[in-house]
């Protein structure tokens, strides 16, 4: 398991994250935060290590700067979906991880920005789109570009994002399949449910993220 630290400038803001590489790995999933989100979120940890545990690469970030200078920079997505698409490129620009099949978890408002930054990038790049608890409302208008497999989870308890999330899957044209989890609240908050979630995630990465394994020489 190789951990990397990153920080990537663009705009005047940085990119701060940290990569993590079981040895074998052929895929990658970068977490995409929204609104108030950080790479240090408890359901985002607990899924990110089972990920690793299965052999799947995470990376995990927050932008820099923006906590400590410009706060109402928090709720602008179109910085957020920018500082993406920068981790994203940067990592299909360098050699040692370019082969690897990438495909993007957000959660909440995260899931908005991962879908804002898929469309935006060439259809072959992201592979898969995984939407926790997501505010997919925020971008009705470009659910109907997605142009990979998206698989959305929302908490049986969690009313308004379930309803949010039914409408949404009217509008995905490709593969996608809705998994709605008995007895989870927003977020799911229980940690067996949490837990639950991370399994799901997995199972269905392999399915859609299956690929030669691609050995990544650090």
């Amino acid at each position: 398991m190789y951990e990397i630290k990153l920080q990537l400038p663009f705009n005047g803001f940085h990119i701060t994250g940290t990569m993590v590489l079981p040895v074998k790995a052929h895929s990658l999933v970068i977490f995409a935060h929204g609104w108030g989100n950080t790479s240090e979120s408890p359901h985002e940890q607990i899924i990110a290590k089972h990920l690793q545990s299965e052999g799947i690469g995470t990376l995990m970030f927050d932008l820099l700067d923006v906590h400590d200078k410009q706060p109402d920079h928090l709720k602008d997505m179109s910085l957020l979906t920018e500082g993406l698409l920068n981790a994203t490129q940067w990592i299909n620009g360098h050699s040692q991880y370019q082969k690897l099949r990438i495909a993007y978890l957000g959660s909440g408002t995260g899931a908005a920005v991962a879908i804002q930054a898929a469309n935006k990038l060439p259809s072959h790049l992201v592979k898969a789109i995984i939407s926790v608890s997501g505010r997919l409302d925020l971008v009705r208008k470009e659910l109907a570009r997605v142009s990979c497999p998206t698989l959305l989870i929302v908490g049986e308890l969690d009313f308004q994002i379930v309803n949010i999330n039914r409408h949404a899957i009217r509008f995905l044209k490709r593969q996608t399949q809705l998994a709605i989890i008995p007895g989870a609240s927003h977020l799911f908050e229980e940690a067996r449910k949490q837990k639950e979630v991370a399994l799901i995630i997995s199972s269905w990465l392999k399915k859609y993220l299956s690929d030669k394994e691609v050995k990544i020489t650090i």
